[in-house]
C-alpha cells in the first residue's frame, strides 16, 4: 500500500499497552493504559510496519473488547434509570394522589378545573396536529423555515388540491393558519419579546446598581453606636423593644425560634417577647405554652397569648397583639416568624440604625437558610431569595428607601405603624400591604445585607407550590386595593411611578404572564404555526444572560443555571395561575396555607445554645441548659417519630399536561429542523415532567 493513502499517520508513537488481569474465566478486569493509534495500521513502502515491530493483535481485540464494556455499562445504566422512572411513575398513579383531589389546596377547584381544561384543548390540538404534519412531512409536503412566505406557500399548496383528500385538506389548513392564525399569533408573540425585554432591562439595571453599591462599598451606618451591653441601660441607647413570634400549629420550629429569642443580647427589663399563638391543635398549643412557662421560670421576659376569634390570619394575630395595652410603653416592634432564629446580636444591629433618623420606620434584616443544600428544590430557591435581597432589596432600599417587608426578621417603629393605619386583613401579603402604605405617608425603609437571621426553605414541591401561590396572589389583590390611594398620595411622581409601574406591574404581573405565555404556550404553537416565528435568542440568549445576573448573588450555584432556567419556567404555571386570581379576586386569592417546615434547623441551633455559658453582669440571657437539654431530647424523638411516618407524593396535573404538550412540540419542531427550539421543548418538557410526577424536592407527609 501507498503511503499517502494513509494521511491520517502520526510520528513517534511507541504502542498500545494493555494491562489484563484474569484470576479465573469468571473474574477478569482490564486496564487500558493508552489507545491505539493510527500510526499501528502504517506501513512502509517494503511491507513492514513502520516503527520496527509488529503490534499484538490480541491488545487490538482486548481493546476493542474494553471498548465494548464500557458501552454496554452506559447502556445498562441508561436503561436502569428509565426502569427506575417508569417504577416511579407507577407509584406515583398507583397511589391515587392528584393536585386536583388536595382538598387543603390554596386553589380554587373550578379555577383550576377551568385552566386545566384550557391546557388539555392544547394538548389534544398538538397531538391531532402533530398526527396530520407527520402524514403531510411522510408525503413530501414539508416546508423548512426558509420556505415560509405567504407567496411561496400559495404556489406550493395549489398543487395539492388535484392530488387527493388529503392534499387538498392540507393545502386548506396551510392557508388558513397563513392567513389567519399566524398573523394574531406573531403579534402576541412580539408583545410578549417587547414585555421580556423590558423586563430584562429592568433586571440589568438592578444588577448594575448593586455592582456600583459593591464598587463603593456602600452600607447603612447607624448615626450612634450602642455602647456595651454591661454597663447596662445608663448612657447607651437601648429603648422599649417588643418582640413577637406568629405562629399557627407550627410544632416543627417553635422551641428553635423561642430560645434564640429568648437569647437576644437586650437588656431583660427593655424587652417582651410575645409568643403569638394561632394554633388550632391542642396538643401544639399545650407544647408551646410549657416552653413559655420553662422559660419565664428562667427570667426571660416573654408572655404566652392566644386568640380566641381566629379571623385575619396572621395580620389578625399581630393586630390583636398590638392592642393590648400595653404596647403603648414600647417605641419598635421586631417581629419572627416561626421558622426564624436571629442571633444574639440582631438587635444590636438594627435598632442604631433608628437613633437620630425619625423618618426611618423599618430596618430589614436579609434571610440566610440551614437548609440551602438539603435538595435541588432548595438550592433553586436560594438562587431566587438571594438576587432578591442582595439586588432588589438593597438597590431599592438605597435608591429610593422603599423595598417590600418580608413580613419576619424586621424591626418596625410602632409609631410608624400606627400612622399607616396598622395591620389590616385585606389581603394574603399583609407585610407588603404594611410596606406600601408607609411608604405612601413618607417613611424610609432601611435594608441591612450584611445582618442575617437564620430561617427555613420548604423542603417539598407542595409546600412550595402553596407558599408561591400566596406570594404572588397577595400582590394582586394589594393592586386592586392601593392603586387609589397610590395615585392621591403625596409622594414624588417617581415614587409613585417606581410603585404602580415597577414594583407592581412589572416584577408581580408582567414576569408572570410573559414567562408563562411565551414559553409555555406561544412557542409550543409556533411549532405547528411555523409561519408564526419566535427567534433564537428569544428561546435561548437572553434567557440564558438573565439567568445568569439571577446568579451573581449566589455564585456557587452556577452549575444549576439550566436547571434554574427551566425551573422557572416551569414554577411561571403556579405563578401565573396565582397573579390572575389575585388580579380578579377568585377565591383562592383568600385563603392562607401555612408553608409546612420541617424543623432540620433546631438540632445544630440548640446545641449551640446548649453549649454557650450564660453571661454575667447586669444583662443577663435568659439561659436554660436544662431545659434546652430536654428540648434536644425531645426533638430527637420527634425526628424519630416523623422517620417511621408513611409518606407520599402527589401528581400534579397541570405540570404533566403541559409537559405532554411541549414534548409533542419538541416531535413537531424535529420536522422542520429547528434545532434550538427542539432543545429547549425537549428540556422544558422534562423538567416539566419531573415536577408533574413530584420527583422534585422531598416527598411530603
Amino acid at each position: 500500500m501507498a503511503p499517502s493513502l494513509y494521511w491520517w499517520a502520526k510520528e513517534n508513537h511507541r504502542g498500545t499497552p494493555v494491562v489484563v488481569k484474569m484470576e479465573n474465566p469468571n473474574n477478569w478486569s482490564m486496564v487500558e493504559l493508552e489507545s491505539p493509534s493510527d500510526e499501528d495500521f502504517l506501513y512502509q513502502n517494503d511491507g513492514v510496519p513502520k516503527g520496527g515491530r509488529n503490534k499484538n493483535a490480541k491488545q487490538l481485540t482486548w481493546v476493542i473488547l474494553l471498548k465494548a464494556h464500557k458501552a454496554a455499562g452506559c447502556l445498562t445504566s441508561i436503561a436502569s434509570a428509565f426502569l427506575s422512572l417508569s417504577s416511579i411513575v407507577r407509584r406515583r398513579i398507583a397511589s391515587g394522589r392528584v393536585d386536583s383531589t388536595d382538598t387543603s389546596s390554596s386553589e380554587n377547584p373550578a379555577v383550576k378545573s377551568r385552566f386545566y381544561t384550557s391546557i388539555k384543548v392544547f394538548l389534544s390540538l398538538s397531538l391531532l396536529l402533530l398526527c396530520f404534519e407527520i402524514a403531510a412531512y411522510f408525503k413530501g409536503w414539508h416546508f423548512e423555515t426558509p420556505d415560509l412566505h405567504l407567496h411561496r406557500l400559495y404556489s406550493l399548496t395549489s398543487g395539492f388540491a388535484a392530488r387527493d383528500a388529503f392534499g387538498l385538506l392540507y393545502s386548506k389548513w396551510v392557508l388558513i393558519r397563513a392567513e389567519y392564525l399566524a398573523p394574531p399569533l406573531q403579534f402576541l408573540a412580539n408583545a410578549c419579546i417587547l414585555l421580556f425585554l423590558i423586563q430584562s432591562l429592568d433586571r440589568l439595571v438592578l444588577c448594575l446598581g448593586c455592582f456600583w453599591i459593591k464598587f463603593w462599598n456602600i452600607k447603612p451606618v447607624p448615626k450612634q453606636d450602642l455602647t456595651d451591653l454591661e454597663s447596662g441601660d445608663s448612657g447607651g441607647y437601648f429603648p422599649m423593644v417588643l418582640v413577637q413570634i406568629p405562629m399557627c400549629n407550627e410544632k416543627e420550629v417553635y422551641q428553635q425560634s423561642i430560645a434564640a429569642v429568648c437569647n437576644l443580647d437586650w437588656p431583660k427589663g427593655r424587652m417582651l417577647i410575645q409568643i403569638l399563638d394561632d394554633s388550632s391543635d391542642p396538643e401544639t398549643q399545650s407544647l408551646i405554652k410549657e416552653e413559655v412557662h420553662k422559660w419565664q421560670q428562667n427570667d426571660a421576659n416573654i408572655i404566652y397569648r392566644h386568640r380566641v376569634m381566629r379571623d385575619g390570619y396572621k395580620a389578625g394575630n399581630l393586630k390583636s397583639a398590638m392592642n393590648c395595652s400595653y404596647v403603648k410603653d414600647y417605641e419598635f416592634v421586631a417581629i419572627f416568624d416561626a421558622d426564624f432564629q436571629p442571633n444574639p446580636d440582631f438587635l444590636t444591629k438594627t435598632v442604631p440604625h433608628f437613633k437620630d433618623n425619625e423618618e426611618v420606620g423599618l430596618v430589614q434584616a436579609r434571610w440566610s437558610f440551614v437548609n440551602k443544600d438539603e435538595n435541588l428544590l432548595t438550592r433553586l430557591q436560594l438562587i431566587n431569595l438571594a438576587f432578591h435581597f442582595e439586588v432588589e432589596q438593597q438597590v431599592n432600599g438605597h435608591f429610593i428607601d422603599f423595598f417590600g417587608f418580608n413580613g419576619t426578621a424586621g424591626v418596625w417603629r410602632i409609631k410608624a405603624l400606627e400612622d399607616s393605619g396598622g395591620w389590616l386583613e385585606r389581603t394574603t401579603v399583609e407585610d407588603m400591604d404594611i410596606a406600601v402604605r408607609a411608604h405612601l405617608h413618607g417613611w424610609k425603609f432601611v435594608f441591612l445585607n450584611d445582618v442575617e437571621c437564620q430561617c427555613e426553605l420548604p423542603e417539598s414541591y407542595e409546600a412550595y407550590r402553596k407558599q408561591q401561590h400566596r406570594w404572588h396572589s397577595g400582590p394582586m389583590q394589594l393592586f386592586r386595593l392601593c392603586l387609589p390611594a397610590i395615585i392621591k398620595s403625596k409622594i414624588s411622581i417617581w415614587k409613585k411611578a417606581n410603585m404602580i409601574f415597577l414594583f407592581f406591574l412589572l416584577r408581580k404581573l408582567i414576569l408572570p404572564f410573559y414567562s408563562f405565555t411565551l414559553f409555555c404556550i406561544i412557542l409550543p404553537m409556533t411549532m405547528f404555526i411555523p409561519e408564526a416565528t419566535l427567534p433564537s435568542w428569544v428561546v435561548c440568549y437572553v434567557p440564558v444572560t438573565m439567568s445568569f445576573l439571577s446568579l451573581l448573588p449566589a455564585p456557587k450555584s452556577f452549575p444549576f443555571i439550566v436547571p434554574y432556567l427551566l425551573f422557572e419556567n416551569t414554577m411561571s404555571v403556579t405563578k401565573f395561575n396565582a397573579m390572575i386570581s389575585g388580579l380578579f379576586q377568585l377565591g383562592s386569592a383568600y385563603e392562607w396555607v401555612v408553608t409546612k417546615k420541617s424543623g432540620r434547623s433546631s438540632e445544630g441551633d440548640l446545641a449551640s445554645l446548649v453549649e454557650k455559658p450564660t453571661r454575667g453582669g447586669t444583662h443577663q440571657r435568659g439561659g436554660s441548659e436544662p431545659n434546652l437539654e430536654e428540648v434536644k431530647l425531645l426533638m430527637e424523638k420527634e425526628l424519630a417519630k416523623e422517620k417511621t411516618k408513611k409518606k407520599h407524593n402527589r401528581i400534579y396535573t397541570k405540570e404533566l399536561a403541559l409537559a405532554f404538550l411541549l414534548l409533542t412540540a419538541a416531535v413537531r419542531s424535529l420536522l422542520s429542523a429547528q434545532g434550538i427550539h427542539f432543545y429547549f421543548l425537549l428540556f422544558q418538557g422534562i423538567s416539566f415532567l419531573l415536577v408533574g410526577l413530584d420527583l422534585i424536592g422531598e416527598q411530603v407527609e
